[in-house]
This record gives C-alpha cells, sequence and structure tokens, in this order.
C-alpha cells in the first residue's frame, strides 16, 4: 500500500492555517500541523476523520521551533507545506516594545525562510512539491500604524515571486496567497480591534483558505481573495507610497474605529 501523502500545515490552530488543514485532510493527507498555543482541538477534529496528525506547539520565530517542526516529519517526504504562521503588530513604530516588533520579523521572515529552505531542499531534490506561503495585499501598501508587518508581508511577496522563479523548471511549485483583512484571531493579537479596519466587515477565512489552495493546487504563482482585494491592489500600484501611507493611516490609527 502506497505512504499517504503528507502536508504541513504552520499557524494551524484558528483562521485560515486551521481551514487550510481541514481542505488538505479532506484530499486525504497526514498532516503536521504547527502553531504557537495548544492545538488540541484542531487536531482532535481532524483525527475523528481518520487522518493522521502530528500537533505540535512551537514558536516557529526561532530556529530550534522550526526544527522541532521539521523532526516531526519524522523523515517522511513532504508534498505540501503552507508557510501560514505569521504575526500581526499595530500601533505607531515608537510605541512598539522592540521585542515585540523584532518577534513580528523574526515570525513571518527569518522563520519562514528557515523552513522554506529546509523544506524545498528535499522537494527539488525529489522534482515534486507544493508549496503556499500566505503573504498579503498588505505588502503592497505602506502600512502607517502598522509599518513593520507591511515591510514583512512585502518582504514575504517579493521572496514567493524571486524563488518561484528560480524553481520554475525543478517540479516544485510556490504559491503566494495574499487575502485582505479576515476574519481570525489578528487584529485582536495585534492590538488593532479600536481601529477601522478592526472593525470593518472581514473575510471569511474558509472561504480565504479555499482560494489559496486550488491556486496552490494548479501551481498559480500568486492569488488575491476577493474582487475588492484585488482593486485596492490595482490601485496601491498608480498611487505614491505617500498616498497609500495616508489611506492606511485613515484604517489603521488607534482609535480610527
Amino acid at each position: 500500500m502506497p505512504e499517504r501523502k503528507l502536508a504541513i500545515v504552520t499557524g494551524a490552530s484558528s483562521g485560515m492555517g486551521r481551514e487550510i488543514a481541514m481542505l488538505a485532510a479532506t484530499e486525504g493527507y497526514d498532516l503536521v500541523l504547527a502553531a504557537d498555543e495548544p492545538l488540541v482541538d484542531a487536531a482532535a477534529g481532524l483525527r475523528r476523520n481518520g487522518i493522521e496528525v502530528e500537533a505540535i506547539e512551537a514558536d516557529l520565530s526561532t530556529p530550534t521551533g522550526v526544527e522541532r517542526l521539521l523532526a516531526a516529519a519524522d523523515g517522511r517526504d513532504i508534498d505540501v507545506l503552507v508557510a501560514n504562521a505569521g504575526h500581526g503588530l499595530g500601533r505607531a513604530f515608537l510605541d512598539q516594545d522592540v521585542a515585540a516588533w523584532r518577534h513580528v520579523i523574526d515570525t513571518n521572515i527569518t522563520g519562514t525562510l528557515l523552513l522554506l529552505q529546509a523544506v524545498l531542499k528535499r522537494m527539488v531534490a525529489r522534482g515534486e512539491g507544493k508549496v503556499l506561503i500566505t503573504g498579503s495585499i498588505a505588502g503592497h501598501v505602506a502600512g502607517s500604524f502598522q509599518a513593520v508587518y507591511n515591510g514583512s508581508k512585502a518582504f514575504v511577496d517579493s521572496f514567493a515571486a524571486a524563488i518561484g522563479n528560480e524553481l520554475k523548471d525543478s517540479g516544485v511549485t510556490i504559491t503566494c496567497l495574499k487575502p485582505g483583512p479576515t476574519d481570525t484571531r489578528f487584529f485582536e493579537r495585534a492590538g488593532m480591534l479600536d481601529t477601522k479596519v478592526g472593525q470593518a466587515p472581514k473575510d471569511d477565512p474558509a472561504d480565504v483558505a479555499v482560494t489559496g489552495w486550488q491556486a496552490m493546487k494548479e501551481g498559480e504563482h500568486s492569488v488575491v481573495h476577493g474582487l475588492k482585494n484585488k482593486a485596492q491592489l490595482l490601485a496601491s500600484a498608480v498611487l505614491s507610497e505617500a498616498a497609500t501611507a495616508e489611506m492606511h493611516r485613515k484604517q489603521a490609527e488607534p482609535g480610527s474605529g
């Protein structure tokens, strides 16, 4: 009997990560799930469907956390990697603790790259594999009162496109999912519930997950979920950074909600 395929999903305790894990399980993938908080509920629900699930609580902003996650694959080939772990951080940059903005960079950029490089080397050696990276339309906008987060997503969006090009003849595909505001715990954890964007209607994470999963399966380079987000992305391409920063300020300034 052939070995079942394996998918790693990070940021899987809730939101888009949990929804993507459910999609993978529906298609018969065994799972290694990771988050920086307990995954008991998410893992239990998937195991009831007969899926083999390894749940790892790890801080993926650190090399140790990434190593723990990779070890949980137990030497198996990784068919799909969903690099979804990320942290937001609102409010003025000068009011943020150094440890807080460094954690955003270490999670969104450094930890993501450590995981990607290790997994991609193995995928390329096999000549097959699919990767879905959660970027953001925020990476295309100068993010006043969310400057470090938006800057980190600008890096992720660009990096995903670059390595996708590097690996275009390898049999491995890289897809960057670029959601807009989504109904997850993101704004609560980023301290942005009192902002206009924090209080506005948001996309359903299940819908965003389907958009990303389908694009990954088809080997698309990137995908933006929703017409409103696509329109915002087009507008950001023609506006100056000063203009997008002012627009973002109106959405993200503390107390704007």
